[in-house]
């Protein structure tokens, strides 16, 4: 066990250096949410003056650049590694299936957290918004944990399509679960049929779970379990994918 976190490490580490190594895909992860929120939530002063509605915002946007980030660190740059010389090499290395993906997310992850910043700051400098820093801290750690399931469906993009076909996939799901899950257009506005469809999607479940951890109040039982029940079964197809690409080109 020790030695799959330690290789997990590792992995984790050398991802971030490839990544930090093209800057603008880093600028483009910390740029989009906060324009998001300046064009589309700041000139409507009746939810950026109310402090409810500017801090779900805030929140809402924060989840969208946490999957937009795992879907395309994940889905695009996964698919295009497998089609590189150098993903043969790394499968010949005498480390299970569970350490490459656990770098991954721990790797895209971090950068999916530090995404959020220009969003908080955005928020808190031209809306309303506000939160105390104890709910603050539970935000993000609900942010962290509602992550995964995201993160793992562009593991399961990335290991099922190639890069070409990939792109455009990440693209479709990105924008399904964002508007489907409540993250650009509130789900009270929703009719009913889509407010029930929505509570299937981890989008919408990560977002009920980070506001109740950021304002309180009630919590629906489905958001928890709906989370955990993703991120088990997407955790299992990601490591069955592994295994069967593996077999497939590597063996």
């Amino acid at each position: 066990m020790g030695r799959a976190v330690r290789l997990s490490g590792v992995h984790a580490r050398f991802n971030l250096l490839e990544t930090v190594r093209v800057p603008i895909a880093i600028i483009g992860s910390l740029v989009f949410p906060a324009l998001a929120l300046v064009f589309f939530v700041v000139p409507q002063r009746g939810v950026a003056a109310d402090p409810v509605f500017a801090t779900q915002a805030v929140i809402s946007l924060s989840v969208f650049a946490v999957m937009s980030n795992g879907l395309f660190g994940f889905g695009i740059s996964l698919a295009e590694s497998r089609e590189k010389p150098w993903d043969p090499y790394l499968r010949t290395l005498p480390a299970p299936g569970i350490v490459r993906i656990a770098g991954l997310v721990v790797a895209t992850g971090g950068l999916g957290i530090l995404a959020i910043l220009p969003v908080v700051f955005v928020g808190a400098l031209l809306t309303e918004a506000q939160a105390t820093p104890g709910r603050i801290a539970l935000g993000l750690i609900a942010l962290a944990t509602t992550a995964l399931p995201t993160m793992l469906i562009g593991i399961v993009i990335g290991l099922t399509f190639p890069s070409k076909a990939a792109i455009a996939i990440v693209q479709v799901v990105m924008f399904a679960f964002g508007f489907g899950g409540g993250l650009f257009l509130p789900p009270l506005l929703f009719p009913d049929w889509l407010d029930s469809v929505s509570r299937f999607l981890p989008t919408r479940e990560a977002r009920e779970l980070v506001v109740w951890a950021v304002q309180g109040g009630d919590l629906e039982w489905w958001a928890p379990v709906g989370i955990a029940s993703w991120s088990v079964v997407l955790l299992v197809v990601a490591l069955v994918l592994f295994r069967r690409d593996e077999g497939r080109r590597f063996r």
